[in-house]
């Protein structure tokens, strides 16, 4: 049994950065967790302490059931595949994959066996013979994962594998580790900045910020019920659409931001029971980009789903049509949503200011929607997300 458990795990450096502050996380035995956040969020940081090559500040690492805190690396029986696959260049890639049990004093037969074995699950069987330099990334890629396979560790560490890879390769080598992994059910942490990464590969996903744990949870739960404004922003692709909004309570419960007001969906007001504590009060409201359509294009589209944009610019995408617009209403000022937007790389839009807020909805390809124009779009109100202005929390029931 592997698992692993960090309990209060901490790291400061002598300059006095906290980098990792009492990271509280159970991973089970043959799990998937992979840690996501923005750049210096301190993912990379707590993947190796719990490797062995960051001294600990504070708390404790437990792997299998033993406190590996004062253990060097090489005793921990875990092994890490890095971003810059860290391949011997003089040795042939039947080599690198088994030089740790050479080092280990196994027999050749069970080398022999070993890599053969893990070339084969990895399709590695026609460049054992090869140098690194003679391979391509995606095959060194698989050399560095297989020198890790071949030891049999408890634990894989991952910190961004897929990183150096071009956008069509990672995808493909996504899928390979997850099934990979599935297949040896070794218990895996993976470090990644790369959302597609952290959504499709994990178990669970550890949603990081400035060092503190924001959200653990499976990757759909943390994509429906973010924890916080911060989880929300930097969770999805295109982003959540954010504004500073007001209920009201006139003929059924109303959202309004700016000049623009939806009726809340009964079916979501009886699930969101703490609602009625923010009444006549600012909070945030998110509507995902998927929850917004067209009028045009949905059938019997009530008046009161429905709010009038001008539309900025149009992108297509071949399968969807992404419209980018202005609404009225307040931005979030938040630190949370700013230190999202600042790792998405998003640049601040001439038409943002304190009373209007750039958004953007993923309609369907059918959308005659061009740029320039006035178009009436509709809104799930079954699917929308409040958060409290003062903390930043999901307001759930």
């Amino acid at each position: 049994m592997a698992e692993i458990s960090l309990d209060k795990l901490t790291k400061v450096y002598p300059d006095g950065t906290e980098a990792v502050s009492q990271l509280d996380l159970d991973i089970a035995d043959g799990e998937l967790v992979v840690f996501v956040g923005p750049s210096g969020c301190g993912k990379t940081t707590a993947l190796r302490m719990v490797a062995g090559l960051e001294e600990i500040s504070g708390g404790t690492v437990t792997i299998g059931g033993r406190v590996v805190n004062d253990l060097p690396s090489k005793d921990r029986d875990i092994a890490m595949v890095f971003q810059n696959y860290a391949l011997y260049p003089h040795m042939s890639a039947y080599d690198n994959m088994g030089f740790a049990l050479k080092l280990r004093r196994l027999g050749k037969a069970e080398i022999e066996r070993r890599v053969q074995e893990t070339a084969r699950l990895l399709g590695l069987g026609g460049v054992l013979k090869k140098k690194p330099r003679t391979l391509s990334g995606g095959q060194r890629q698989r050399v560095a994962m297989g020198r890790a396979i071949v030891r049999e560790p408890q634990a894989f560490l991952m910190d961004e594998p897929l990183s150096n890879l071009d956008a069509k390769l990672r995808v493909q080598m996504r899928a390979e580790i997850a099934r990979i992994q599935r297949n040896l059910a070794v218990t895996t942490i993976y470090v990644t900045h790369d959302q597609s990464e952290a959504m499709t590969l994990g178990d669970r996903v550890a949603v990081m910020r400035n060092g503190l744990l924001q959200q653990v949870d499976a990757p759909q739960l943390v994509y429906e019920r973010p924890a916080n404004l911060f989880v929300a922003e930097f969770i999805g692709s295109p982003a959540m659409n954010l504004v500073t909004a007001e209920l009201e309570d006139d003929d059924g419960i109303h959202v309004r931001f700016g000049s623009h007001r939806l009726r809340i969906d009964p079916w979501l007001l009886e699930r969101l029971p703490d609602m009625s504590e923010y009444a006549d009060r600012q909070i945030a409201l998110g509507i995902r980009p998927e929850d917004m359509e067209d009028a045009s294009l949905v059938a019997d589209a009530p008046p009161d789903r429905r709010f009038e944009v001008m539309v900025d610019l149009r992108e297509d995408m071949g399968s969807e049509v992404f419209l980018h617009f202005a609404v009225d209403g307040q931005p979030v000022s938040s630190a949370q949503v700013a230190d999202a937007k600042e790792e998405a790389g998003e640049v601040i839009e001439a038409h943002t200011n304190e009373e209007r807020t750039p958004w953007v909805v993923r309609a369907e390809r059918a959308t005659n929607a061009r740029e320039g124009e006035r178009i009436d779009l509709w809104v799930d109100t079954r699917r929308l997300y409040f958060f409290d202005m003062d903390t930043g929390l999901g307001i759930y029931g």
